[in-house]
């Protein structure tokens, strides 16, 4: 999508709608001035109740000609008081779809009468247009090329820099979903590695390389090539590495590990066939790893990147993997394999490792890892868990401000003893039903090495079962942890 900022009036933009926000007190000030040149129809459609202030509401109105823009769309924010960026990307979101069918171009006018400063209206505005409009039919047979072509920011030209910005990252979010919601024939832990491989292609100072089931193997990968075994589609350890062309900083390299089951059966511990489908999403950290790596390179921000994914299916089948098993990770610890459906931990712990022993010094991993967070969260927040109480600060604070939610939960070392095993250094999963993902961040722990280490548990907002309501996500996978990255790069490099 193209987007411009133009310093012309909103009563003076030309474009087949044209956005206003409505607050709970009333049309905001930039309303106002359109409602003037509309003789009042705004006001009286709003007294008539067919203008409603709640967010993610859209009305879209035809002018008739009164306006150089074809049409209004005017977008609830609620009370002026509690406006946010979330309100404004919700907003944004609503009118892509409400108006979007049937509009080439949509264009918003940035309110000084909003509590929210100019720059950061335009990046919650962009990035609730460019993630509304997103649509996940790619595969129908029908043509579902958008219609929306072109968002126009008017008002005010300082912020085009941040405008740009923010297209670009919400353009690679856009790709993240491509990957998740492609099907699992089609994304594959080859394609993934693949798709690394055409970033680096695109990207000046990235470079791509890609592990396979022998060199898996011969890194002493036990526990990736375990849960690897049952499929006949090869395993891949996806690494991307980007060097950036000016100074960073000295001693620091930011270790992004992606979990990426490219399709989750449960192995021999099986899955109920409700809703397996949706298992294709289980890669979603892998893919928001290798895209935000993308985005980094695509910003030339200066911090060095390490990125690692595992990807490969977990399947049952005679050459799959056993509850009983014990197997040995690449740092030398065994594990005794107590359910094959807790294998996200497994893939994990070795790339872990490999990030760690590849230079990372600091460590953030994002994993679909456990139900019990969806549970707890819902599909709004990602759970933080972390070795370092500074470095998980950071890392919830940057999925604040990006709009990849995040909450902080406690790693107790008591934790650590409910994955003790009778057999092994430890086990993959409990039998206990109480925390289990404060159970799976103390496993996981056991492989992230010395240094600050963070894990995201994303399995509620990574992937919808159904849209959430606030027009930003619609089915299927949201593009998680890919802003959140890319903001704690930023704020890294700085």
């Amino acid at each position: 999508m193209q987007v411009q900022v133009q310093a012309v009036a909103p009563a003076e933009v030309e474009a087949d709608t044209l956005a206003l926000p409505l607050t709970a007190e009333g049309l905001a000030e930039t309303g106002k001035a359109i409602d003037g040149k509309l003789d009042g129809l705004l006001q009286q459609l709003l007294d008539e109740g067919e203008l409603r202030s709640e967010p993610g509401w859209a009305t879209v109105v035809n002018v008739r000609g009164q306006l150089p823009s074809k049409r209004i769309a005017v977008a609830g924010v609620g009370k002026t008081e509690d406006i946010d960026a979330d309100a404004l990307r919700t907003a944004a979101a609503a009118v892509a779809q409400e108006a979007g069918p049937y509009s080439e171009s949509v264009a918003w006018a940035l309110d000084p009468s909003l509590p929210l400063p100019a720059d950061e209206q335009a990046r919650a505005l962009v990035e609730g247009t460019l993630l509304g409009a997103y649509d996940p039919a790619r595969w129908k047979r029908e043509d579902h090329e958008p219609k929306l072509a072109t968002l126009i920011l008017c008002g005010d030209t300082d912020v085009t820099e941040g405008v740009e910005r923010a297209a670009a990252i919400s353009e690679w979010v856009n790709r993240a979903r491509d990957l998740v919601n492609s099907p699992p024939n089609e994304a594959t832990p080859e394609r993934l590695a693949a798709r690394a491989a055409e970033i680096a292609s695109e990207a000046e100072h990235v470079e791509a390389d890609a592990l396979g089931p022998a060199q898996i193997k011969e890194q002493g990968m036990g526990a990736l090539a375990a849960v690897a075994q049952g499929s006949d589609v090869e395993p891949r350890l996806v690494v991307l590495r980007y060097e950036p062309p000016q100074p960073a900083k000295p001693d620091f390299v930011l270790g992004l590990v992606g979990k990426a089951i490219t399709f989750d059966t449960g192995g021999i511990s099986l899955k109920p066939s409700l809703h397996m489908q949706d298992m294709k999403g289980d890669m979603a950290g892998g893919a928001a790893v290798i895209e935000a790596t993308g985005a980094i390179a695509d910003l030339g921000l200066p911090i060095r990147v390490i990125s690692v994914v595992a990807a490969c299916e977990n399947m049952p089948g005679g050459h799959a993997y056993r509850p009983g098993d014990i197997l040995t990770a690449a740092n030398g610890k065994t594990i005794e394999v107590t359910n094959t459906d807790a294998e996200g931990r497994l893939v994990l712990a070795d790339a872990l490792w490999y990030a760690r022993e590849h230079g990372a010094t600091h460590i953030l991993d994002l994993a679909t890892l456990t139900g019990a967070m969806e549970l707890a969260l819902g599909d709004l927040y990602a759970g933080v868990f972390a070795n370092d109480d500074d470095w998980r600060e950071q890392v919830v604070d940057a999925g604040e401000a990006s709009g990849d939610h995040a909450w902080e939960f406690p790693l107790h070392p008591r934790y650590r003893r409910y994955v003790d095993s009778a057999f092994a250094d430890l086990k993959n999963s409990s039998d206990l039903r109480q925390a289990s993902p404060a159970l799976a961040a103390a496993f996981l722990e056991e492989f992230a090495g010395e240094g600050p280490w963070a894990h995201a548990d994303i399995a509620g907002p990574a992937f919808l079962e159904r849209p959430r309501g606030d027009y930003l996500s619609q089915r299927g996978g949201t593009g998680y942890g890919v802003r959140l990255i890319v903001e704690l790069a930023s704020r890294l490099a700085a």
